[in-house]
């Protein structure tokens, strides 16, 4: 069997900000620190940070008063923020920046009087947080694109989940521009998530099976796998080598690896260990340098 590897894959910027706000957090103040919904959507990361003295929660009146919380990587809504005030909490807002420019967009160009669309995952982290920063209607692809009874000649904004699918919120923007012809787009799917999906198109064109090394609930993780099958390649979405199925291997002789942007590498090596192939083949792809500084109360 050989392994071919895409690149890039694993750890985006703001992840790897997000779990270092954490660590720093947990090395300047006092454990435990709290940690508003997990840091990333990765339970071998959240588990890593939880034996350091990380709590995750869900509300932050769960937060003992005067606590310390970090706000995950998906971005939060505001009201979250003022609950986390009252409680006189020592908040770290570890918002990707890229989903911090989401927010913006929607708080501006609302206040410019343009009527605001999403399109995003119902129910995601990353959605409720952006939804809390102005009124806006939801798109979301999956349910098919029902758009809001406004007037035709309506301006509005559309704006995005960081983490789509690239072809599904192309076809999803297609149709809103059709139907509102005074559309602005902004294109927020990011860098990484961009990226990873190209990455994937090309690994499909070298194996036979491609596993998706991420978490279930993993956004950017589930649209890798379902970029893969789109073209016509089988492929499994596995947080660990815990989670191969044998099955799926047999008379495969050419497996592709990918992981998502929240996945540690290990997990990634993991899996190939337990595939135990003759030989492993890097991929090419675009290059990635990007940083974002660390949240200003760690700065």
């Amino acid at each position: 069997m050989e392994v071919y590897l895409s690149s890039p894959r694993g750890f985006c910027a703001g992840v790897v900000r997000a779990i270092d706000a954490v660590e720093l957090a947990l090395e300047r103040f006092t454990p435990p620190v709290y940690v508003k919904h997990q840091i990333v959507h990765n339970p071998y990361v959240v588990e890593s940070l939880e034996r350091k003295g990380a709590i995750t929660v869900e509300d932050v009146t769960e937060i003992p008063e005067g606590s310390v919380v970090v706000f995950s990587a998906h971005g939060s809504a505001p009201e979250d923020f003022e609950k986390a005030k009252a409680r006189g909490l020592k908040i770290i807002d570890a918002t990707c920046p890229l989903v911090t420019k989401v927010h913006n967009e929607a708080r501006k160009y609302s206040s410019e009087e343009r009527r605001v669309i999403l399109v995003g995952h119902r129910g995601h982290q990353e959605v409720i947080g952006t939804m809390g920063q102005a009124p806006m209607f939801l798109v979301d692809e999956r349910e098919g694109v029902s758009l809001p009874n406004w007037d035709p000649q309506t301006p509005l904004v559309v704006l995005t989940q960081t983490t789509l699918s690239v072809d599904d919120t192309k076809r999803a923007v297609t149709g809103i521009e059709q139907h509102f012809p005074n559309s602005l787009v902004r294109n927020d799917v990011c860098y990484a998530t961009t990226n990873r999906q190209a990455a994937v198109k090309e690994l499909a064109n070298y194996v036979e099976l491609v596993l998706v090394i991420g978490a279930q609930n993993s956004s950017n993780c589930n649209r890798l796998r379902e970029v893969a099958e789109a073209h016509g390649v089988p492929a499994y979405l596995i947080n660990g080598p815990e989670e191969l199925s044998l099955k799926w291997l047999e008379g495969v002789k050419k497996v592709g690896i990918t992981s998502g942007a929240s996945t540690p590498e290990d997990l990634v090596e993991q899996v190939i260990k337990a595939l135990k192939p003759e030989r492993v083949i890097a991929l090419e792809g675009a290059p990635e340098d990007v940083t974002f500084v660390l949240p200003k109360e760690l700065r």
